[in-house]
Parts: structure tokens; sequence; C-alpha cells
């Protein structure tokens, strides 16, 4: 059954992909275009009276890279992510029962879950920045604190997931909810003041445009991981349905 639940996360990111890379054509696109303009003209800002500034021959054009080289990009991820998915759900299944949620409602969990402790949690720390924009020195380091920070993240969830089903047999759903969200909250917040922080954007970048290039990539991961979990709770009934219906079967015969 594992393998089929891959090959349906596999599908059902595939999907996600298709649509998360519309969104991004249609909102994340047009910041994009701005935030390389700005930084051509602060180039130039930089450069005149010095003679002409040096070009470097793009290996690959910026029409290249918004279109074949975005959707390749975000259909590997998603469809990778779905997979991922798919054994996670795998996972969790046998361990969830109590909640009675069925399929579709423990993806929708699973996505909303990952979504937070995965993307929302680490980019309030380090948000996203458009491309071309901020200091090419603290890339790298600003690349290894945003997975750290995700890593402390997932494994805060895993901590507080493990108190909610320790509490839920004792105390029910809803002090168990509270009790793990506050342990998470502060897990995280603590770690959160511990992580340096990295402000790379040039003061003189536009605010609006940088809130709406954050906002638009932040929309990219909403719709992956919406239809993530939709899709893939809908694909993923008939392999965990159908041996509990050849069970009840057997009995009733």
């Amino acid at each position: 059954m594992t393998g089929n639940l891959l090959l349906r996360g596999m599908l059902a990111g595939l999907l996600a992909g298709i649509l998360a890379f519309g969104f991004a054509k249609v909102f994340g696109e047009p910041s994009v275009d701005q935030a390389i303009a700005f930084e051509e003209t602060l180039a130039h800002s930089h450069d005149h009276g010095d003679g002409a500034a040096d070009e470097e021959e793009e290996l690959v054009s910026c029409e290249v890279q918004s279109t074949v080289g975005l959707f390749t990009g975000v259909v590997i991820y998603s469809v990778s992510i779905g997979g991922i998915f798919a054994l996670v759900f795998a996972f969790a299944m046998g361990r969830m029962g109590s909640l009675k949620v069925g399929p579709r409602g423990l993806a929708a969990i699973l996505a909303v879950l990952a979504f937070i402790s995965v993307i929302l949690v680490p980019g309030l720390k380090y948000p996203a920045n458009p491309p071309s924009v901020g200091d090419p020195e603290t890339i790298g380091q600003r690349t290894k604190l945003f997975f750290l920070m995700m890593v402390v993240s997932i494994a805060a969830l895993v901590v507080a997931v493990n108190l909610f089903r320790k509490l839920l047999a004792r105390h029910g759903g809803w002090a168990a909810a509270v009790a793990a969200i506050v342990l998470y909250v502060v897990i995280m917040a603590v770690a959160g003041k511990l992580f340096p922080a990295i402000n790379e954007v040039p003061k003189e970048f536009s605010a609006s445009l940088l809130w709406n290039f954050r906002i638009a990539s932040l929309g990219i991961h909403v719709v992956l991981w919406a239809v993530l979990g939709l899709v893939f709770g809908w694909l993923a009934q008939g392999p965990v349905l159908a041996p509990r219906n050849r069970h009840n079967a057997r009995l009733q015969s």
C-alpha cells in the first residue's frame, strides 16, 4: 500500500506544482521583474562616471529562467514534496487513528502542519527576498540558517505532536491541542531569539515591492500545500479504505 500511496502523492504533487507555477507567473513574476530593474538601475548609478560597466554574458536568459526554468524547478520540487508527504502520511496513518478523521482529514491536517513548520515559521525569521536583491556574500549563511531553523521547527513539531498524543486520551482533544501548540510556540520563540538576524535588503529598496514579493512567495506555498493536502487526501481514500472494506466484508460473510 505504501508504494501505491507514494505514486498518488507524486501525482498530487505534480498537480500542485502546475497550479503553483501558474500562481507564481501571475502574482510573483511582476515583483521579480521590478526587483531586477531596481538592481540594474542601482548598478548603472554606481558605474556612472567610471566608464561603461562590464556586462556579463548570461548563461541562461531571463525569459528561459522565468518560463521553462521556473516550471521545471517548481514541478520537480512539488513532485518530490508529494512523495515525501505520502510517506509521512503512511507513517502517521497508523499512529493517529484515535483522531478518527479519515484519509482526507489526516492529509489536510498534515498539510497544514507541514506548511506551518516548513514554510511559515522559518519564513518569519528569514523571509524570502527577491532575486538579485541583497548582499551575495550572505546568501550562503542565510540559506544555512533558514534550513537550520526549518530543522528546529520540524523537531519542535514532532515533540508537540507526541505531547498531543500522550495527553489526548487523558485530557481530551482541546486541552491536548492547546498544550501542544503552546509547547511548539515556546520552542520556536526561543529559537527565533537565539538565531542571528540578517538584514540584507538595501534601504532604498521599495518597501511595497518587498512586501508584494514576500506575500506572493508565501502564496505560492499556500497553493502548493493546499492542493497537495486536498488532492492527496482524495486520492488516498482508495488504498486506505479498500483493505478495511475487504475486512468488513469477511466479517459479515
